[in-house]
């Protein structure tokens, strides 16, 4: 690393610039060098309320952290406030990076923060992240395709702008197209979800999971089946923030818990998804 911070090889972050960074799901070891390499130059940081502190910790010294967290049902700063900061710090001469959990452009309203800053002329850089999607669900022992389970895998939101369940989505589609579902900010609608899938047509006895706070020493998951997911959910006192994965891949994780079996001691064994897919179709 150079004296001013830039990490051999990678781009010099000049003033007047905004990165939009994906810091990854939780995990600071899943950061890019591209993510670290801004962190270590940047003037200003302005970071949502799901990137981890290991990852403001590698910060350059004297940088700036503002928070501009959105969590669901709490007060938060309006998007287009936080857009128009991005462009006040920029034209003030700051490195400012916007760093956001998981990555930018899957459902982390990256786009509308870049159109932002194109339409003020401010010069920017887009670094990719790991997404919860699938990061989070590598961490729970569940692959989101696996070529003897499923060929394609649907990613969607449980909830649009206004914080309801999204109209835009073709539920019936989904349902019947896609045998890996992963959905994003789904637990608050979670009962009306299950009910329409299963309505689309969909097994109540399709395995589910809830993957909460992924990649971090505080993640917990939940493997329920589609019919029985609100309940589960209910006596399990799981919150936000979850990835949920509907689909066969699902039984996968208790031959590929990695975390699970590093933390436990235990070795893994293939005989054990072979009893659990024997128990299931008894």
């Amino acid at each position: 690393m150079s004296a001013d911070g830039i990490l051999e090889g990678l781009p010099r972050f000049d003033a007047g610039q905004v990165w939009l960074v994906g810091a990854g799901p939780g995990d600071p070891g899943l950061l890019t060098l591209h993510a670290v390499n801004a962190l270590k130059q940047a003037d200003v940081i302005v970071h949502d309320a799901l990137v981890n502190a290991g990852c403001l910790a590698l910060a350059r010294e004297g940088a700036l952290l503002e928070y501009a967290g959105k969590r669901g049902g709490k007060p938060s700063p309006r998007q287009r406030d936080i857009s128009l900061r991005l462009v006040e710090l920029a034209k003030a001469g700051k490195r400012v990076l916007r760093l956001k959990g998981g990555d930018p452009f899957v459902f982390g309203r990256g786009g509308e923060e870049a159109l932002t800053l194109v339409e003020h002329g401010i010069p920017f850089r887009i670094v990719p992240g790991v997404t919860a999607g699938i990061g989070g669900l590598a961490y729970a022992g569940i692959p989101v395709t696996h070529r003897d389970i499923n060929h394609n895998v649907t990613f969607l939101t449980g909830h649009d702008a206004t914080g309801v369940m999204p109209d835009a989505v073709d539920w019936a589609g989904v349902a019947r197209s896609s045998p890996v579902i992963v959905m994003y900010m789904a637990m608050k609608h979670i009962g009306t979800i299950t009910s329409r899938l299963i309505a689309e047509g969909r097994s109540p006895d399709e395995p589910m999971a809830f993957v909460c706070n992924a990649t971090t020493p505080q993640q917990q998951v939940l493997e329920t089946t589609l019919g029985r997911a609100e309940e589960d959910l209910a006596v399990a006192g799981l919150s936000p923030p979850a990835v949920v994965v509907v689909g066969e891949v699902v039984r996968m994780r208790v031959a590929l818990d990695w975390l699970g079996a590093e933390s436990d001691g235990r070795v893994l064994r293939t005989d054990s998804l072979e009893r659990r897919t024997r128990d299931r179709s008894a």
